[in-house]
């Protein structure tokens, strides 16, 4: 059996019983290592579990994945994921590549960002369509992030804002000498997607931006290392929450639509300037 066991937000013990069952008994064990990170070490990990956990970075489960696979038909292999198993598309593929092989699998599941995200105030089912914010390159600007979400506002739902995370990356130069060469890792956070934000609005005229609902004051929730002893909260606008420090990874971003009463009395708990109005977002 492959078992993807859901590890959830970071720490050791985030794990179900269910899942710390299957990694205990599991003849071998892989960490992927890419998708997200925790909040604790490998060896935090192995020595809480009290076995061996191999990691499995982005080549592994992508284009290697048969060291992962190999003989999950006669035993059992557990693959650990940060968050909930099914949070990324890159799981789903190792469970169709499974199932060319006639391997059976097992989720289990666990919390993530996606269902965690609560704790901003704002009820899950008033949430669109999730947007990733990627890391702007000198020759690739992409804004699709920000007509999403302009998207979601107009139809009054609130938008997670998923952050980049650049794990194992190559420059072009490495890659295409395929020189194994790797860039360290970096971590969006909230005062870089705030920034990319802006210059989205101000690229674009005026009226457009009128339209798209989306201003520099615009309310926005900013959060980090969710569920950890360390998380934060922060509910400011879009122009004051580039200058706001949240500290290490991993950071989200939420920019609210509609919001009911309830909802800004929750929010009003994690703002940090006097001039932030919440009681402008019900509608």
């Amino acid at each position: 059996m492959l078992y993807l066991v859901g590890l959830g937000l970071g720490d050791a013990k985030d794990i179900t019983v269910k899942g710390l069952e299957v990694v205990k008994s599991a003849n071998r064990v892989y960490l992927e290592a890419y998708t997200s990170i925790l909040t604790v070490g490998l060896d935090t990990l192995e020595k809480f579990y009290g076995r061996e956990v191999k990691l499995a970075d982005r080549d592994t489960v992508e284009q290697d994945s048969d060291e992962i696979l190999d003989g999950a038909d006669i035993e059992d292999v557990a693959l650990l994921v940060v968050g909930d198993p099914l949070g990324a598309t890159t799981h789903t593929d190792l469970i169709l590549r499974a199932l060319e092989k006639k391997i059976p699998y097992k989720v289990i599941h666990n919390a993530s960002i996606m269902n965690a995200i609560g704790c901003c105030g704002l009820q899950l089912y008033n949430y669109g369509e999730a947007v990733s914010i990627v890391f702007w390159e000198e020759n690739w600007k992409p804004e699709s992030f920000y007509d999403k979400i302009c998207h979601n506002r107009k139809n009054g739902l609130h938008t997670l804002c998923l952050l980049d995370i650049k794990m194992k990356e190559q420059t072009t130069e490495n890659l295409m000498k395929g020189r194994k060469i790797y860039e360290p890792p970096r971590f969006m956070t909230v005062n870089q997607a705030s920034k990319q934000l802006l210059d989205i609005i101000q690229n674009r005229v005026k009226s457009e931006c009128e339209k798209g609902e989306l201003l520099k004051d615009t309310i926005c929730v900013g959060v980090a290392r969710v569920g950890s002893d360390a998380q934060q909260i922060v509910t400011s606008t879009l122009e004051k929450m580039v200058n706001v420090d949240l500290g290490g990874p991993l950071h989200s971003l939420v920019i609210p639509g509609n919001t009911h009463e309830i909802e800004v009395e929750m929010m009003k708990q994690f703002v940090i300037h006097s001039d932030v109005n919440l009681n402008s977002l019900i509608k």
